[in-house]
């Protein structure tokens, strides 16, 4: 690898697979590393950009840790990245290229619906190319939910993602973004491995093996931490192989054919709210995800009387709730949330949250 190039690591995988739990594990563990961030959120609130902006970093004085996190955390929010390369990525990365001297590394977390293979084309523009390289694309793949059979286009289809079974008629939208992130990895994690069985798990690890290409490691987590050595510094070059790489986003250009990339059966819907129970919130939340077809929830929540604002985090019906921060003095005290699926209700669904103000 030319030692002069900015190495980038594109975190991609579907929807709640753990990408910004990854991101903010990275950059808690930077040690003087000065990192810069691209979010590619999918909806109108950055929720994820927020969470890594606020990661905090374990070093030693306040100028160390300015340098680890390099304040840069960069939001690409006016679509999908894999659509959107050329007017929304492309400025980005000149304007780290022009800060290169003060850049050692390059997070990119895409979207949850976004294909990989055209980012990763991107760095082989002459302008990209020349000061950076793709150290790795890493697929995060969220294993209580292909076990369960829960990421599907149609609920009803429990057993529609199933890997160990290539006969299931899968959906085609779901089935080719799922095969363009595993085709397009240098480094497949697991998530989520403390909610598995070690059967489960071994069974979704050899039929992960069989779909992803000779060399590419698959390797479980849980709680997004991995040793660093196991994720950055791979030196992939992954430019430099990805035309090699089919998948099936070549195939629709292949024939001329016009297609819908699977980021197009979702809907998204992004809530601000006032002050909220966040009992009553998650009681509603729930309630929802099982009345529609809800595949990811997050937010940052208000409430009444607590300094501290609460981060909440949904993938099918399991929720997590943590406080992340105090609400600064000069900031308003809103509860934000998106709510991603297929086929939603918005306004039923908005009335029923925004009921819920305290």
């Amino acid at each position: 690898m030319n030692l002069n190039k900015i190495p980038a690591t594109i975190v991609t995988g579907f929807l709640g697979s753990g990408k910004t739990t990854l991101l903010s594990n990275i950059l808690r563990q930077a040690n003087g590393k000065r990192i810069a961030v691209i979010v590619n959120e999918f909806g109108a609130l950055d929720i994820d950009a927020d969470l890594l902006r606020n990661c905090p970093l374990d070093c030693d004085d306040e100028q160390e840790a300015n340098n680890a996190s390099y304040n840069g955390v960069y939001e690409l929010a006016n679509g999908c990245i894999c659509c959107t390369v050329e007017e929304e990525f492309l400025p980005v990365m000149e304007t780290l290229v022009e800060r290169r001297d003060q850049i050692d590394h390059i997070l990119i977390e895409t979207s949850g619906l976004a294909l990989p293979k055209p980012l990763v084309q991107a760095f082989n523009w002459p302008q990209i190319k020349m000061h950076c390289t793709v150290d790795a694309v890493i697929t995060l793949i969220d294993g209580p939910a292909l076990v369960d059979g829960r990421i599907a286009d149609d609920p009803d289809r429990v057993n529609a993602l199933r890997l160990a079974d290539e006969n299931l008629d899968h959906d085609p939208s779901l089935q080719e973004l799922l095969d363009d992130q595993l085709h397009s990895a240098d480094l497949v994690l697991i998530s989520k491995q403390d909610l598995l069985q070690p059967n489960q798990l071994e069974s979704l690890q050899q039929a992960l093996n069989a779909r992803i290409g000779d060399g590419v490691r698959c390797h479980p987590m849980q709680n997004g931490e991995v040793e660093q050595s196991l994720i950055l510094g791979l030196e992939s070059q992954s430019e430099a192989q990805i035309e090699h790489k089919h998948t099936h986003h070549d195939h629709h250009h292949a024939e001329g054919q016009d297609h819908q990339h699977a980021h197009d059966h979702f809907d998204s819907i992004s809530l601000s709210l006032g002050e909220v129970n966040s009992d009553h919130l998650l009681e509603e939340l729930e309630a929802l995800v099982s009345a529609y077809p809800i595949y990811r929830a997050k937010g940052f929540l208000a409430l009444p009387g607590k300094p501290m604002r609460q981060v909440i985090q949904g993938v099918g019906q399991r929720f997590d709730r943590y406080f992340d921060r105090p609400w600064q003095s000069n900031e308003e005290r809103r509860s934000r949330i998106v709510l991603i699926g297929k086929g939603l209700d918005t306004k039923q669904i908005e009335q029923r949250l925004q009921a819920l103000e305290a």
